[in-house]
């Protein structure tokens, strides 16, 4: 092979390297997303969006790729100075997106490390004009004041800044445990509050239960006398209407009396029985009435008969000087005086002997003399008994 032929080989192949890469810088496939900046001659020449693309090989160049899409960018915690002099680390997140890929080449050089200067001055111009509680607070107005101002800043690099973040705002370890103990004294402060409320409820409702307890048992009190009057009244005027229909004189009060004698001494506590002193009228009255004698003192008998007399009288008058007895009253029995006069004796000699029976067991002797005024004038007084001794003498 000869020179010449050598020659050519070499410029066909390098006339196929030629086309290869001219083919290869000229041909550009843009994904989705994304713009390219182009340059022709070292002047902007186009951007290059999604899609298939031809340039002048050695005469085009790229010379940047923007990402289309909404970054998220995190700073690291900056120490910045609030009115009240407290220094606090905030932690801020920044969310934008390129909307001029030639502005974002072009106006700036790093539009990113633009964005964080930007953000650190802003936000220590914000949390400058506030105190420690409007910082942790306000954290809204904050957000809305810094992306404002990075927006407007910006908008001539081809940025829009769609969010700005507060991560975190980490005051002191000092001022965090004063908030801490502040915040727990508020919280007791409101438990307590709320225990005396329920305590103060608590006892207004149970008093308003006891009052309406009180008023329902003192009306229910108020009904029982109320009832419990008008049965007495009832009762003692039926009583009352009875006496006046069987026509009472002093024989039946004194039977009556005698009855009331047993009930007296009738009683598991009772070790003395007294005889009252009107035991020996009661008696002197019923032997006067029977016939017996010996009850001079005791005043005859109002008279019985078919004729007018005053207890027939007032038996008459009885129902209508009875207000309000609308009732009819059944005729009433009397017991016959004879049978009553021998029910009577037995009582007052059973009465008798549980009275000697009781006074020996306390020691005293029974004192006949009493016993000879009680008895009725036809018995014969029986014989004294001996004293009684503790010695059986």
């Amino acid at each position: 092979m000869d020179f010449g032929q050598v020659v050519g080989a070499i410029i066909l192949i390098l006339v196929v390297i030629f086309v290869v890469v001219a083919a290869r810088r000229a041909i550009r496939i843009v994904p989705q997303a994304v713009a390219l900046i182009v340059e022709r001659l070292g002047r902007y020449q186009t951007t290059m969006y999604a899609g298939l693309h031809l340039l002048i090989p050695f005469v085009d160049r790229v010379r940047a790729g923007v990402d289309l899409r909404e970054q998220v960018v995190p700073f690291p915690p900056q120490p910045v100075i609030t009115s009240d002099n407290l220094v606090v680390s905030i932690d801020t997140v920044i969310y934008f997106q390129v909307t001029d890929p030639k502005s974002a080449t072009y106006e700036i050089a790093n539009y990113i490390q633009g964005i964080e200067q930007l953000t650190v001055t802003t936000l220590r111009n914000i949390i400058g004009s506030m105190d420690l509680e409007q910082t942790l607070t306000s954290r809204d107005q904050i957000n809305g004041q810094l992306r404002g101002v990075l927006d407007e800043a910006t908008g001539r690099w081809g940025i829009r800044v769609n969010r700005v973040e507060l991560k975190a705002i980490d005051p002191p370890q000092s001022v965090q445990g004063a908030m801490e103990q502040q915040m727990r004294a508020e919280r007791d402060r409101r438990a307590a509050i709320l225990t005396a409320e329920g305590v103060k409820q608590s006892q207004i409702l149970t008093a308003e239960g006891e009052k309406q307890s009180s008023i329902l048992r003192a009306e229910g009190a108020a009904q029982a006398a109320i009832l419990r009057a008008q049965g007495e009244s009832r009762a003692i005027l039926q009583v009352f209407d009875a006496i006046h229909r069987g026509d009472a004189d002093p024989k039946l009060l004194a039977y009556q009396y005698l009855q009331m004698l047993p009930q007296i001494a009738n009683g598991s506590s009772s070790k003395l029985w007294v005889v009252p002193a009107e035991f020996t009228a009661a008696l002197g009255s019923i032997t006067s009435a029977f016939g017996g004698g010996g009850g001079g003192d005791t005043p005859p008998a109002a008279p019985r008969g078919d004729g007018p007399s005053d207890a027939g009288a007032a038996r008459e008058r009885a129902p209508e000087m009875i207000e309000g007895l609308d009732i009819d009253l059944p005729e009433t029995s009397l017991q016959d005086p004879a049978e009553a006069l021998r029910e009577a004796r037995s009582q007052v000699d059973e009465a008798t002997a549980e009275a000697s029976t009781a006074g020996e067991h306390t020691g005293a002797p029974f004192n006949r003399s009493a016993e000879a005024g009680q008895a009725p004038p036809d018995e014969p007084i029986p014989p004294a008994a001996k004293p009684w001794s503790p010695h059986g003498e």
